[in-house]
């Protein structure tokens, strides 16, 4: 029987527990926002019902697209086809860069994409709003549990069915497996970019400055920018991984506005991600 080890890290945990009380933080204001009609438990067994009916949700969306979904989709499609050519260059130069990189960032990008750490955070998050009884709170952590759980899942079968070989395995970025049970063909799409951006994506929601939404959102690019530094992903298996986390954090909050009274900075609602494509180069671009 094989055995694992779960390590958490000294200077990544009080990390998780700083972004952990910013979020908390962030909600004082909203004190008021008490549900004292329900009992904990019946508020628990509505929250996770919806975590399932969002995940359910979330895999659903493409079969009710319409035009501009589906024009989202093709330049996200074709974008990633873009970046694809240069796959190869990006790798080496990435790689040349982490000895450069200080060692608690790499550290940082390494082991707060990964499961347990994730949810400590996001379970964390929502047994706050549990216990307090905080339906804005409550939700902000349904859509960091469902939005994970929705992409992690995504991940982890996609990954198996493209088998797309990693940098580290010398194989080159047109080297396709799929179904094969060695982790050097697990490459796309990244794994770490996908859960740290889908929560840095969902936390960012609950602020209205867009410095700070930034701010945020660099902090949830990292981990996925670190697996480059550490030849672990293509350039494409993280700009993927980003794509999918909005596509899903946006379905699932969307979602959950039919759920709960309490919303958040309701302009959010009208986030829009434009692509670019230039001579030589291309962009993402959001307006909020």
């Amino acid at each position: 029987m094989t055995s694992y080890k779960v390590r958490f890290s000294k200077k990544v945990v009080p990390l998780i527990f700083f972004i952990f009380f910013c979020v908390i933080e962030s909600f004082g204001q909203y004190d008021r926002n008490i549900d004292s009609s329900q009992t904990t438990w019946q508020l628990f067994k509505y929250d996770i019902g919806n975590v399932f009916g969002s995940i359910g949700h979330s895999y659903t969306r493409p079969f009710h697209w319409k035009g501009k979904q589906w024009g989202t989709f093709g330049a996200v499609t074709a974008g990633t086809g873009l970046l694809y050519l240069f796959d190869e260059q990006i790798s080496e130069f990435s790689i040349n860069q982490k000895q450069g990189v200080p060692p608690f960032i790499r550290n940082y990008g390494t082991r707060i994409g990964k499961p347990q750490y994730n949810y400590m955070l996001t379970g964390g998050v929502y047994l706050s709003g549990l216990l307090v009884k905080n339906e804005k709170l409550r939700r902000t952590g349904v859509l960091l549990l469902a939005s994970a759980s929705s992409a992690g899942f995504l991940q982890q079968v996609t990954k198996s069915l493209i088998g797309r070989a990693r940098p580290v395995s010398d194989k080159g970025k047109d080297t396709f497996d799929p179904f094969n049970s060695d982790r050097n063909f697990h490459s796309f799409p990244s794994g770490h970019a996908i859960l740290a951006f889908t929560n840095a994506y969902a936390i960012g929601k609950q602020f209205k400055n867009p410095w700070v939404k930034t701010g945020i959102y660099i902090v949830g690019l990292v981990p996925g920018i670190s697996r480059l530094w550490e030849g672990q992903h293509w350039f494409t298996d993280v700009a993927l991984g980003v794509a999918i986390s909005i596509f899903i954090v946006e379905s699932i909050d969307k979602y959950l506005d039919r759920k709960y009274d309490q919303k958040y900075n309701s302009q959010d609602k009208r986030v829009s991600w434009n692509i670019h494509f230039g001579p030589g180069q291309v962009g993402f671009s959001a307006r909020f």
